[in-house]
């Protein structure tokens, strides 16, 4: 009888012990527009979201949501990770137009230079030191950059002219103002809506670095790309990994040391490394595929970068009406791509 009570108490107690281990796991919801197929969820968002459970010993489950699974559209994910809707969300920051004006200084034209690892460290460090206020109702976990900006079109861009009239899809209100500035007709859109665009002549182009071609279907949909002297990108997008405030704050220490150690400039470097390959996907893809490979030479560049820097003008103009001092941001921006260069 003692023996049989004995081996009861050592089964509730075990019983106790996984329940209390069970209550111990924390479940984070991440939620991305893209699909886990795509280079930035499959390389980067995936593997970060294993290593944090790993290393937390299974304490720490993230649900992975791709393409806007939990609802609502991508302009929305900021929110989503500040309203506690989706715990970790994955974003483009030029999708909520004049919310990250500090920030949205790397998206002006030929900003970036050196490949998007060096761009996203530099920017991660830019955010840091010099807008971080538009990230405090958030915990930012990193903020990075794409590759260099080109076009896709239906028709050849092999210069400035060529482009005027051309319906082009631009990822952000800098991107769309430099496609004025440059004569093409501007229609905004997420990533995700330009494959049908185009499959439907809403659109004649767009605006995208090679690493999301493959995803988007772009080397199928239109055959010439237009690239830059110099491997430098007419334009850059932000992003940013972000996550919820008070689910960050509720984890014990150990818990938030481990999402601290994946966090930083050194995942804003790992999501760009992984652009860049991507980049390198998506090229031999348009490759293969025979498409019309258009590299503009270095007088053909700075007149568009000269067309271009108007945009850089009509920024500086407008933030300061912001009381932000934008020359300095555009100056500091370019000394910190220029440090992350050496």
């Amino acid at each position: 009888m003692n023996l049989l009570r004995r081996g009861a108490l050592i089964a509730l107690a075990s019983l106790g012990f996984s329940g209390l281990a069970q209550a111990q796991t924390i479940t984070l919801r991440l939620h991305q527009f893209l699909p886990p197929q795509a280079a930035i969820p499959a390389k980067a968002i995936i593997p970060w979201a294993r290593k944090i459970e790993a290393e937390s010993g299974g304490r720490i489950k993230i649900q992975d949501f791709h393409a806007m699974q939990m609802g609502g559209s991508p302009p929305q994910l900021f929110d989503q990770a500040r309203d506690g809707v989706a715990d970790i969300t994955w974003t483009v920051l030029g999708y909520t137009p004049g919310r990250f004006n500090k920030s949205e200084v790397f998206e002006l034209p030929f900003m970036c230079s050196g490949g998007p690892e060096k761009c996203s460290r530099a920017f991660h460090e830019y955010v840091e030191k010099n807008a971080a206020d538009e990230f405090k109702s958030v915990k930012l976990l990193a903020a990075h950059t794409h590759g260099p900006g080109l076009f896709h079109t239906k028709q050849p861009v092999a210069g400035l002219e060529s482009l005027r009239g051309m319906k082009i899809r631009g990822g952000s209100r800098i991107i769309n103002n430099m496609l004025v500035k440059l004569g093409a007709t501007p229609v905004g859109m997420p990533v995700p809506a330009v494959t049908e665009a185009l499959s439907k002549g809403v659109i004649d182009g767009a605006t995208v670095p090679w690493e999301v071609a493959p995803s988007i279907k772009l080397p199928e949909l239109v055959k010439n790309h237009t690239s830059f002297a110099g491997k430098e990108g007419l334009f850059t997008q932000t992003f940013a990994l972000v996550m919820n405030r008070a689910s960050y704050d509720k984890l014990p220490a150990d818990l938030k040391k481990v999402i601290d150690n994946n966090s930083g400039i050194e995942l804003a470097a790992a999501f760009g490394r992984t652009m860049d390959e991507a980049d390198k996907v998506g090229l031999a893809m348009a490759q293969k595929a025979g498409n019309n490979l258009v590299a503009l030479d270095v007088a053909e560049t700075q007149r568009w970068r000269r067309t271009a820097s108007v945009v850089e003008s009509d920024w500086v103009a407008e933030v300061k009406g912001k009381g932000i001092d934008g020359a300095k941001l555009a100056a500091e921006a370019r000394a910190l791509v220029a440090k992350h260069n050496k």
